[in-house]
């Protein structure tokens, strides 16, 4: 079995960041990639609110990143962690064998849910986006409608006010699951308009190499009835799915499978494992607070591995 100080499972923001810090802090980390390097940035085009660069593609800055920890030598595999025991602190790998860790820094992340149509696949990035804080900037005076009845839906719709020239809400339902004060806001502004008992069913557009949504099709959940919308943007908003499954029955999550961290921390239920990154922030759910929690998890993981050489030493 391979022995290592610090574990780092996930290659987004969070992870890449982390392996910057734990290598400059001499820890050695193996940075195990997954099976998506470079997390979600990596399906997302254009990218203009990351400090320093106006405008950059999302795989363009997740290869920058990449290219970062090669430079400074971390060991990064290939490979996804299929089976972690947290009380022994060891882990399997896929390919790559097993793994002693001293520290583990989980910054597996977030997936958007998706309705599952095959538009969503054809026009992501290009007129559908699972984050209006991401992209909501791209539709100035734009026609753009929002899928859900929850918070998250009610909150990005309101959001997306500011830049777009009309909202639509689309919900299944004839009645929001948001709290009454994010309702009553929503609601109250002009441009918002909700489609009731209404369903996503098809988007469509320009397929050239510009893609570009122009349409989508509804269906009436309680006629059945079809109707076609011409629309410039689709933001789904029906929740997001943490990748914890490793974890499940070994840290301690909320309803909604987010590990829970101390806070203004990263520390874990277990001394050692630190959680970085969308798979325990389902507030904010941005690159540069991943990468600034990953740049936590590495500071608190090296702070952790001196208390355990020295109890007394003046951090500790």
């Amino acid at each position: 079995m391979k022995k290592t100080k610090c574990l780092i499972i996930g290659s987004g923001p969070a992870g890449y960041t982390a392996a910057v810090y734990a290598q400059r802090a001499a820890l050695d980390p193996v940075l195990f990639l997954g099976n998506q390097p470079g997390g979600q940035l990596t399906i997302t085009t254009e990218v203009e609110n990351w400090p320093g660069d106006t405008s950059v593609q999302g795989p363009e800055l997740m290869q920058r990143m990449a290219d970062h920890c090669q430079a400074l030598g971390v060991k990064m595999i290939q490979d996804q962690i299929i089976k972690v025991d947290l009380k022994n602190k060891t882990c399997e790998s896929e390919r790559s064998g097993s793994y002693q860790f001293e520290t583990l820094i989980i910054a597996t992340g977030a997936q958007a849910k998706w309705l599952g149509l095959d538009g969503e696949k054809t026009f992501q990035g290009y007129g559908v986006s699972g984050c209006a804080t991401c992209d909501g900037f791209f539709f100035k005076d734009k026609k753009v409608c929002v899928v859900g009845g929850g918070n998250t839906a009610v909150e990005e719709a309101t959001f997306l006010t500011k830049f777009a020239s009309e909202v639509y809400l689309i919900h299944r339902r004839d009645t929001l699951k948001a709290d009454k004060t994010n309702q009553e806001r929503l609601l109250s502004n002009p441009k918002v308009k909700v489609l009731w008992n209404k369903e996503l069913v098809e988007i469509d557009g320009d397929t050239t190499p510009s893609r570009k949504v122009k349409h989508i099709q509804l269906r009436d959940t309680q006629t059945g009835d079809l109707t076609d919308m011409s629309i410039d943007g689709v933001f789904v908003a029906i929740g997001h799915s943490p990748a914890t499954s490793l974890f499940k029955g070994q840290l301690e999550m909320d309803e909604g499978g987010y590990l829970i961290a101390e806070p203004n921390s990263t520390k874990t239920s277990i001394p050692g494992v630190f959680a970085a990154g969308d798979v325990q922030d389902k507030v904010y759910r941005q690159a540069v607070t991943a990468a600034g929690q990953g740049c936590m998890a590495a500071l608190e993981a090296e702070r952790y591995l001196q208390c355990q050489e020295n109890p007394e030493h003046e951090t500790c």
